[in-house]
């Protein structure tokens, strides 16, 4: 319901002159991204705490993927730093293999150190597992964080799926900067 009062909004600001097409864009993504970290904070029990400690965070509100023998996804976001949007980013994904189905996730990508989150902003198209490994922290039944993930440079989370396709990786995914 929410969603839907911040899109009326939006529309309405668009429509009246007080706000760009370009603007209510980055509006609606900042909005998304909020959402997913407030629910990134009750989801994932040491979320607030690693957030905390982290130099900057990457958050997708919904990422999609799709695949039949050769898979896809995309999804937008923005990278946090001190809790503001320093830019707006894109990521895509190519695989292949064993693939059939399609979901909709929530991707966030913790920097806990300045070097990680210097090297990723100064990229020009972001490699997961090339340009900088992601420690993938899984939740459920006997999961949690141990204390050699919690050292690693990038922490990478994946929760609130949705469909029917169990890929639960970062591996292949690229991270683009965007103009929103």
């Amino acid at each position: 319901m929410n969603m839907l009062r911040t899109l009326f909004a939006l529309s309405l600001a668009v429509a009246l002159g007080s706000t760009s097409p370009a603007q209510a864009a980055s509006t609606e993504l900042d909005a998304r991204v909020r959402a997913a970290m407030q629910r990134f904070y009750t989801e994932v029990p040491p979320a607030k705490e690693l957030a905390g400690k982290s130099r900057g965070i990457l958050v997708f509100p919904r990422v999609y993927k799709a695949g039949f023998w050769f898979g896809g996804g995309t999804g937008e976001g923005a990278l946090l730093v001190s809790g503001q949007t320093v830019q707006y980013y894109r990521t895509t994904s190519l695989s292949f293999g064993l693939l059939f189905g399609g979901q909709g996730r929530t991707e966030i990508v913790l920097f806990m150190t300045d070097d990680s989150l210097a090297k990723f902003r100064a990229s020009k198209g972001w490699q997961a597992g090339i340009d900088g490994s992601i420690a993938l922290i899984e939740f459920g039944a006997g999961t949690g964080i141990n204390t050699d993930t919690a050292r690693t440079p990038i922490i990478g989370f994946v929760f609130d799926n949705k469909g029917l396709m169990a890929d639960l990786s970062f591996k292949g995914n690229k991270f683009w900067k965007i103009v929103k």
